[in-house]
């Protein structure tokens, strides 16, 4: 464990961690809110940290004067990719996929297709966890612009396709 932040004998000091020109205390000390900020969040600042009060000429309770709180950044995920893995010929089958190289927690994948042939996709069609859309069998009529959404908790984008069977 790094200290990032402290108050001792009424001066606050701030470590030098990336973190320093991002954090520091909510309110001034003598509220007795030691609540911290982080600023401008980063997927690295993901992790566990740890509050200590120690009061001078106190007895010292270790389990009574630690808190411990877990941090997770999520990040939306970035714009996928789409693919077409495969020859679109009548009869034959097709996989289009989508891959989204950033996102915490790791992003689903939906697949549609466009207006004026609307479609959802289900499983064992679509795999949302991969990405994947499987098409068996094209037909003309299965032409189409197909559209895929990676989302996470914290955000979505989207990719699209045309397909030309």
């Amino acid at each position: 464990s790094v200290q990032i932040l402290s108050y001792l004998g009424g001066v606050v000091k701030v470590e030098e961690t990336d973190l320093k020109p991002r954090m520091g205390f909510l309110y001034p000390i003598l509220t007795h809110n030691i609540s911290v900020f982080i600023n401008a969040t980063r997927e690295q600042d993901s992790g566990q940290y740890m509050c200590s009060v120690n009061v001078v000429d106190d007895t010292i309770r270790l389990d009574k004067n630690i808190g411990i709180i877990n941090l997770t950044v999520l990040v939306p995920p970035a714009a996928p990719t789409c693919q077409l893995h495969g020859s679109a010929v009548v009869g034959a089958n097709v996989t289009l996929s989508c891959s989204s190289k950033k996102g915490k927690p790791s992003p689903m994948y939906q697949w549609q297709r466009e207006p004026p042939t609307l479609q959802v996709f289900f499983p064992p069609a679509q795999d949302r966890a991969r990405g994947t859309l499987k098409l068996t069998n094209l037909s003309l009529e299965m032409s189409g612009v197909y559209v895929c959404r990676a989302e996470n908790q914290a955000g979505s984008k989207n990719c699209s396709i045309v397909l030309e069977v």
